[in-house]
C-alpha cells in the first residue's frame, strides 16, 4: 500500500487498485482529523462517545482528501454478520446525511457511479472487490466471525447474482488489520476455523505454550478470495499490522477498548469524472 496526502489528511491506497480508472478508493489513518483524547484525530465513528461534531467534520475532511462527494457516503451496520446489501441510488447518504432504514450489514455492493461505500475498523479486516469488466464494486467488514463465515465468499458470490461478475476478472484487497503475531485468540474460535478452513486451517494458526492460539486473518481471508475464484495474480494482501501501529491506526486490542473507528471508501467514477483529466498534485507521506 501507498500512504498518501491531500488537503492536509493522509490515507492509504493500494497501488493495485489506482490502476484501474473507473474507481476511487482509500483507507483513513488516525491523523488528519479534529477529535481529541482517545479518538484523536482522525475518528470515524458516531457511537463510541465522541462529539457528533467532530465525526461529522472528519468525514467532510477524509471525502475531501478522497475527492469524494460526503452526499453520497452509504454506511454499513456491522454486527459481524456475513448480510450483504445491495447499494442503490435510494441509499444515498444513509449513516451519514440521513437515517439508516438497515441493520446488521457487514457488506456492501453496487454498481452505481458516485455512491460511496463505507465500512468501519480497528483490528477486523476490510476486504475491497472491484470488477472493472462490469463495473461494479465491494466493501465487507470481516472479523474473525466474518471470516469464519467467509464474507469474502459470499460478497463475491452476491455480486455475480446482482452484476454477472466473473470472479476471474476481480481484483480482491485485503487492508490493514490485526497480524497474526498480535491477535491470540482461545481453543473455541480455533475449533470454528478448523470446521470452516478444513485441511487449510493447518496454515491459519500455532498453538502458544499457554494453550491459547497466534491466529492469521490475512492469510484466512487470501483463502477465501481464492476460493471464492479470484486468481492468484489479483489478491492483494496487506503487511500493515493495525495493533502494531496503534500510532498511526486505531486498533481495540492495543488500546483496550479505548479508540475510534477507521474507515474503508471505495466507489465507482461518474462518467464525467472518467473524462475528466485530473491534474492535482498528491504529496506522499508517512516514510
Amino acid at each position: 500500500m501507498v500512504c498518501q496526502e491531500h488537503a492536509g489528511v493522509p490515507f492509504l491506497t493500494f497501488e493495485k487498485l489506482s490502476q484501474i480508472p473507473c474507481i476511487k478508493h482509500g483507507f483513513s489513518t488516525r491523523m488528519g482529523g479534529v477529535s481529541e483524547g482517545i479518538y484523536s484525530s482522525m475518528n470515524l465513528s458516531y457511537t463510541r462517545g465522541d462529539e457528533e461534531k467532530a465525526v461529522t467534520k472528519n468525514f467532510r475532511r477524509m471525502m475531501a482528501a478522497l475527492k469524494m462527494d460526503s452526499s453520497n457516503l452509504v454506511f454499513s451496520d456491522q454486527t459481524h454478520t456475513t448480510n450483504i446489501r445491495v447499494v442503490t441510488a435510494k441509499d444515498r447518504g444513509k449513516g451519514f446525511t440521513k437515517e439508516r432504514d438497515y441493520s446488521d450489514i457487514d457488506g456492501l455492493i453496487t454498481n452505481v457511479p458516485g455512491l460511496v461505500l463505507a465500512t468501519f475498523y480497528a483490528d477486523c479486516v476490510p476486504l475491497y472487490f472491484v470488477d472493472p469488466v462490469k463495473k461494479a464494486i465491494g466493501l465487507s467488514h470481516s472479523g474473525w466471525r466474518g471470516t469464519v463465515g467467509k464474507i469474502g465468499l459470499k460478497t463475491v458470490e452476491r455480486m455475480q447474482v446482482e452484476y454477472g461478475c466473473n470472479p476471474a476478472d476481480m481484483i480482491g484487497c485485503i487492508a490493514p488489520s490485526i497480524c497474526q503475531d498480535c491477535y491470540e485468540v482461545s481453543e473455541d474460535v480455533i475449533a470454528e476455523f478448523d470446521k470452516a478452513f478444513g485441511e487449510d486451517a493447518g496454515l491459519l494458526y500455532y498453538k502458544k505454550e499457554n494453550g491459547k492460539y497466534q491466529l492469521n486473518l490475512w492469510k484466512a481471508n487470501e483463502l477465501v478470495m481464492k476460493e471464492a475464484g479470484l486468481t492468484k495474480d489479483h489478491i492483494v494482501v496487506t503487511d500493515i499490522c493495525t495493533c502494531c501501529n496503534a500510532d498511526k491506526l486505531f486498533s481495540h486490542r492495543a488500546s483496550h477498548g479505548q479508540r475510534g473507528n477507521l474507515g474503508a471508501f471505495l466507489m465507482l467514477k461518474e462518467e464525467k469524472e472518467l473524462e475528466k483529466t485530473n491534474t492535482d498534485c498528491v504529496k506522499m507521506v508517512c516514510g
